[in-house]
This record gives structure tokens, C-alpha cells and sequence, in this order.
């Protein structure tokens, strides 16, 4: 299943998991702590981070906050080729199973091999310490096409409305 469905149509269900009895939070801002400056996101809610030569992809908090706890984590190789659009991976959690899908074109450099004994890292650090794979951009131009944080927050916004 892929990741936007699943978050597109759990999106309300979710809702009332924001906060506790004691603090509840609006639906509007549960989603909306970890979108970052510098990151280009997906509509399909994957994260890339293109520093150098080498672009740093995962899946956004928004994305691992309504997935739930993620309890497994498939990925390629180093050495596999990706296609803009096309899925790389996927991501087990306590509720589903999600495809994770290339920002970007190009060849893999380097894996998350901590995701292999810790997949919360996901959870716990989804633009940090649970980023999933490094691709070296054939067609950097690519980035272009992706969401800046405004307009994918407004993408969040618009999903969770439904």
C-alpha cells in the first residue's frame, strides 16, 4: 500500500491520538513539528536532503506519525539504481506495511544499516538518525519538481482535513 493512501485515509481516524486527555493539542499541529528548512518533501511524504553530491532520503514525521511504531525496515543495496517515483523499500509498522518511494533518480551510496537493529529510529529521529538511504542524483534537476516545507505542510493540511 502506498504511504500517501494509507496516511490519506487514516488521516481523521488519527486525529484523536494527538496529545493526551490531559493535553490535548489541535489536529492542525500534530503533524507539523519536524518540517524542515533545506529538505524537499514528496507527496507521497519522503524527505530529501541534497547536500554536495549525495541527496539523503527518508520518510517525513508526518508520514511516521500516522504509520505508528515501525517495526521493520526494508532497503536496497548499496549500489542499486532509483527512479524519481518508483519504490526503493518499505516500512512495517504496527498498522501497516508502506512502500517507501525515490524522491530522486540515481544510485544508492550508502544505507541506514542502524534501521536493520533499530527501526524506531524512525519514529524517534525521521529526519536524523532515521534517514534510510544516500543516492548520488543522476538529474539533480529533479529537485526542482519536489515540494518546498510550505507547500508540503500545506499538503499535510489539506490531507488531515478529509
Amino acid at each position: 500500500m502506498a504511504l500517501k493512501l494509507w496516511a490519506s485515509s487514516t488521516a481523521n481516524a488519527l486525529k484523536i491520538a494527538c496529545g493526551s486527555s490531559r493535553t490535548p493539542f489541535p489536529a492542525f499541529s500534530r503533524c507539523f513539528s519536524n518540517v524542515l528548512d533545506g529538505h524537499k518533501y514528496t507527496s507521497s511524504h519522503e524527505w530529501v536532503k541534497h547536500e554536495g553530491s549525495v541527496a539523503t532520503i527518508g520518510i517525513t514525521d508526518h508520514a511516521q506519525g500516522h504509520l505508528g511504531d515501525v517495526v521493520f525496515v526494508e532497503l536496497p543495496e548499496p549500489g542499486t539504481s532509483v527512479k524519481q517515483g518508483a519504490g526503493f523499500g518499505s516500512v512495517e509498522s504496527v498498522k501497516a506495511t508502506s512502500d517507501v518511494n525515490s524522491p530522486v533518480s540515481g544510485e544508492v551510496v550508502e544505507v541506514n544499516t542502524k534501521l536493520t537493529e533499530t527501526p524506531g529510529l524512525i519514529n524517534s529521529s525521521p529526519h536524523e538518525d532515521g534517514w534510510m538511504i544516500k543516492v548520488r542524483p543522476s538529474s539533480p534537476s529533479e529537485l526542482d519538481s519536489l515540494l518546498g516545507p510550505k507547500e508540503y505542510k500545506k499538503l499535510c493540511e489539506e490531507e488531515d482535513a478529509h
